[in-house]
């Protein structure tokens, strides 16, 4: 069964590398989905899959490249919507 998660992680998170190491971790698990930064300084990511591999992936994301300092990560557990084919890092646009 596919669901989806929408991950919110907090600290220092942007300019290490991080966006990068989603997606290789997104893609590795099989899941589809994006992640981009926020102008806050956070990172979003959405991952769409199987339930246990959505939690390795956050499992992944609690720790982060080497540079990284992760310091929270909520997850929002949701239904999947099925309109990813792949896991995308997003650039243009900050969003809320």
């Amino acid at each position: 069964m596919t669901v989806a998660a929408e991950i919110v992680v907090e600290g220092r998170v942007q300019g290490v590398g991080y966006r990068d190491y989603a997606q290789r971790h997104a893609e590795r698990l099989g899941l589809v989905g994006y992640v981009m930064n926020l102008k806050d300084g956070r990172v979003r990511a959405r991952a769409e899959g199987p339930r246990e591999m959505i939690e390795e992936f956050v499992r992944a994301l609690e720790k982060g490249p080497p540079l990284s300092q992760v310091s929270t990560v909520n997850v929002r557990w949701m239904s999947s919507t099925g309109r990813f084919a792949g896991f995308d890092v997003r650039f243009a646009g900050f969003e809320p």
